[in-house]
């Protein structure tokens, strides 16, 4: 995401990545990468488990998940992993953006 970050905020988004990691290590991993957008340490897991990640111990902890959520707080767009490795793809939620940004605009409204 951080490559393609400028194509996200060119549609309007914010990425807001959330960690299971403490708020010290978080912001250990923050520093030495640069990221340029936001990210929340959430070491209970209670933002995560609002927006339903699940939790596999056999798996080596939290599954990676993704959701595009719009202006009103309504979730559009979900992945749910099902291995560390099983990302959404940038292009999938740029896709996803896009179609939020199409609905809005179909609507009478600007999602940007």
């Amino acid at each position: 995401m951080r490559l393609d970050y400028q194509a996200f905020r060119d549609r309007g988004a914010e990425i807001l990545v959330i960690g299971p990691e403490g708020r010290d290590a978080f912001a250990r991993e923050w520093a030495a990468n640069g990221y340029p957008f936001v990210g929340l340490a959430d070491p209970d897991h209670a933002v995560a488990g609002l927006y339903g990640q699940q939790v596999k111990l056999l798996r080596l902890g939290r599954l990676p998940a993704l959701a595009v959520v719009d202006r009103d707080g309504r979730v559009r767009y979900r992945h749910y992993g099902e291995s560390i490795r099983d990302i959404a793809s940038n292009d999938a939620v740029l896709a996803a953006l896009d179609a939020v940004s199409a609905a809005g605009a179909a609507g009478g409204r600007r999602d940007r």
